[in-house]
């Protein structure tokens, strides 16, 4: 079975790297579009995890515990690229002037 194991101490600072770099990228050109693209396959690695957890068979026990990391930290990085999306997307809509449909999360951007 491919595991695509994030828990790895490496991998994790790849990803992490590549994540900070990609939301300092979508900032610097203030497209939201690379924060959504960043949080559509975290979310996909995410049901890949959840699948693989719930078709694990019994030879394959032993991965419970890599794959249930995996899935916490799966969380943590939508979670990073959700509030990067919203962020981003806050830049871009008070660049180009737009007027976004709800303005709920203004008490937090008044905050960061």
């Amino acid at each position: 079975m491919f595991l695509f194991n994030i828990s790895d101490p490496l991998t994790l600072l790849l990803m992490l790297a590549a994540t900070v770099l990609l939301i300092f990228l979508a900032q610097e050109v203030k497209k939201s579009m690379i924060g959504a693209v960043l949080l559509f396959v975290y979310l996909i690695i995410l049901i890949m995890h959840v699948v693989q957890i719930a078709t694990l068979s019994e030879e394959n026990r032993y991965l419970l515990s890599t794959l249930s990391r995996c899935i916490i930290i799966d969380f943590v990085f939508v979670f990073i690229s959700f509030f990067s999306y919203l962020w981003v997307d806050d830049i871009e809509t008070r660049l180009y002037g737009k007027k976004s449909l709800d303005n709920s999360l203004d008490w937090f951007w008044r905050k960061v």
